[in-house]
Parts: C-alpha cells; sequence; structure tokens
C-alpha cells in the first residue's frame, strides 16, 4: 500500500493538537480532581464520556492515552482490568496504590516509566509547579471498565455524577438520565475490596523502570544496523531476534515496550517491521522518512506507523533525541532491513546526509 503525506498526517497527533477530555471520569467534579485533562491518542481508551475525542482509531491490540494536569490535581484511585504503563513526559508526579492510596507512594519524573498490575487500586497526583503530561498505554483493543474505589462514588455522587452498568457517565445536574436499557453501576463495596491485589512498596517498585535503571545499548540489531543510536528494553521478555535483553519489567504485557536514544545526526536506515510501531516523541527533533515523502516531530508528538511500511529514522536537532516506542505482541521479529533510493534522495535532498 502506499502511503500520501496526508496519510501519515493522520497517524499523526502533534502536542499541540491534542484534544482533551475534562469530563472523562466518574472524579470529573471532585474538587481536586477537576481540573485534569484525559486524551485518547490511539484507541477507545476507557473513557466514560461519549465527548471524548480519539485521535487514531485504528485497532492496534493496545491503546495509548494521556494525561495533563496541574499541580494538586489528583487521579482518583482506580484499577484496570489490563496493563496500565505511563510514561513521564513533564513534570513530577506521585504514583499511589491501594483503594485508599494509602499502601504506598512513589514519585517519578521525566523518563521513568511505571507499569501498573491489574486488580490494583493506583491513582496518581500532578507534585510539579507547572503543568505536566504523562504518556500511557493499556493493553487490549478492548481494555475494559474502570473499577472506582468506594469513595469516588460517594464524592461523585454529591456533585451528581452517576456511572451506569454500561460505563456510562451521567450527570444530573444537567438533566441527563440513564437510559432505559441501562442502570446505575453498583458502587465498590468493602466486601469487593478483599479481591483485589496489595502491594508492597518492594512490590511496586520492582514494576519502576527509573530513567537512571535504562541501560542503552549499542549492539541490538537495530543500533548496529544504525548509525549514532543506541536502543533499550523497558517492558517486555527477551527477544532474541533483535538481540535485545530481557527488561527490568519482563513479563509479558501484550506489548512491549523501548527507548532509542539518538546523537545529534543519528540515524536508522531503512527498514521495515511486522507490527504496526507506535513511537511517541521524548525530546529532541526527529525525522520519519518513507519513500520520497517525510514527517517531521517534535517533544510530546506521536505516530504510528504501519506494518510493513519501509522507513527511515533521522534526529535533526543539536542535541540528538529520545524517543519511546510501543509495539503490538511480546514477540517482536527483527526488523528487515532493505535499500531505498527514494528515502536517500530524499534524505540528500534536505542535506541530512553529510
Amino acid at each position: 500500500m502506499t502511503y500520501s503525506t496526508e496519510d501519515m498526517e493522520r497517524r499523526t497527533v502533534r502536542y499541540r493538537d491534542l484534544i482533551p477530555c475534562t469530563t472523562a471520569f466518574i472524579d470529573a467534579k471532585t474538587p481536586g480532581s477537576d481540573k485534569k485533562e484525559n486524551f485518547c491518542i490511539i484507541g477507545p481508551g476507557v473513557s466514560e464520556s461519549p465527548g471524548q475525542h480519539v485521535h487514531v482509531k485504528i485497532p492496534h491490540g493496545f491503546n495509548i492515552g494521556g494525561a495533563r494536569q496541574p499541580k494538586g490535581c489528583v487521579n482518583s484511585q482506580h484499577s484496570h482490568e489490563t496493563a496500565e504503563v505511563f510514561l513521564v513526559h513533564s513534570g513530577a508526579w506521585a504514583f499511589r496504590w491501594g483503594h485508599d492510596g494509602a499502601d504506598g507512594e512513589v514519585v517519578l519524573r521525566p523518563g521513568d516509566v511505571i507499569s501498573i498490575p491489574v486488580n490494583v487500586f493506583r491513582g496518581f497526583e500532578c507534585v510539579s509547579d507547572e503543568e505536566s503530561f504523562l504518556f500511557a498505554i493499556l493493553g487490549g483493543d478492548d481494555p475494559g471498565h474502570v473499577t472506582w474505589a468506594p469513595y469516588v462514588f460517594e464524592q461523585a455522587k454529591e456533585h451528581g455524577l452517576v456511572l451506569t452498568k454500561a460505563g456510562l457517565l451521567i450527570d444530573t445536574t444537567r438533566g441527563e438520565t440513564i437510559p432505559a436499557d441501562d442502570q446505575p453501576c453498583t458502587p465498590t463495596s468493602k466486601d469487593d475490596l478483599a479481591s483485589f491485589r496489595t502491594m508492597s512498596h518492594a512490590e511496586m517498585s520492582a514494576c519502576v523502570v527509573s530513567n537512571g535503571d535504562i541501560r542503552l545499548a549499542s549492539d541490538t540489531d537495530l543500533a548496529v544496523h544504525a548509525t549514532g543510536v543506541s536502543e533499550a528494553p523497558i517492558l517486555g521478555p527477551e527477544s532474541a531476534a533483535e538481540r535485545v535483553a530481557a527488561a527490568k519489567v519482563s513479563h509479558p504485557h501484550g506489548f512491549h515496550f523501548r527507548k532509542i536514544q539518538f546523537d545529534a545526526n543519528g540515524r536508522i536506515p531503512p527498514h521495515s517491521r511486522g507490527e504496526e510501531e507506535v513511537v511517541f516523541v521524548q525530546s529532541g527533533f526527529v525525522t520519519l522518512f518513507w519513500s520520497d515523502r517525510y514527517i517531521e516531530l517534535g517533544p510530546g508528538d506521536t505516530i504510528t506507523v504501519p506494518k510493513s511500511l519501509v522507513r527511515s529514522w533521522w534526529s535533526t536537532g543539536p542535541a540528538g533525541a529520545a524517543v519511546f516506542v510501543v509495539r503490538g505482541g511480546d514477540s517482536p521479529s527483527a526488523a528487515t532491513w532493505v535499500a531505498d533510493k527514494l528515502i536517500e534522495e530524499k534524505q540528500s535532498a534536505l542535506h541530512l546526509v553529510s
């Protein structure tokens, strides 16, 4: 299949163009949680609001989302049915677990990653002075519904919000009513809490990959073929085909997560992949080339690259770039390296090749 520039722009979500939803969840009116912005970047996510905008609707086997919050804004305690992973793009974030947030806390900063297991209550608060952003991954095309801690239902009721069994959020203060074929969700009870996992601080710490823990390697299949590029596993088991070691968080997620670091003018030559590839730019600037076309990406931008598309990556800033990559499946195949004259000619025309 041939992809035009317009086709690829539709698969690109610029940070500046993110469309937030401020009524995505049942705590949307609770003081302290009423200023958060939620984003569905790829896939439907788990929003409880029909007003949630989905930027890219193509199924990937996982969902990409985001949260942007000012200082002191809290995402209330909840649990998911599939894996939930956060990358801190900006600011500092306190993650707390347990139905009341009292089981433990860890504070993460830019470049840090946390993978929170299923069946565990978690919540998070922006603790930086500036508005900050989290990049999020949820497993599965359908990640299911959110289970909220008991106190969340109590607070929502005070502000006229009702969550239904179908996962719809009803605002009774605006005259909204529950559909005839639906009914209110039964709030999580204290007895229900016994079925949820509790985790020690040591157990949750094992689910954190701090920026300082990341060990970039220059001997992976990708790094060997590239110039001025190194790679590190963040989540996922060993991939012998790619010569990538097991990550610190190595259990299967249904997707794998990598960090790729570019030196100034670092480049990955033309290749294709067997999985759709979602790339998030953490810092710096990179250019994606395919055929005789290209797209430039900067901090906070996300793009999903189709399967089998021959592509090449270049860093275009003096300080290089850091990107994080999500690909589907737990057993990725190695890239297929190819010669592509159109890509090389376009790169030369843009003076990216010395």
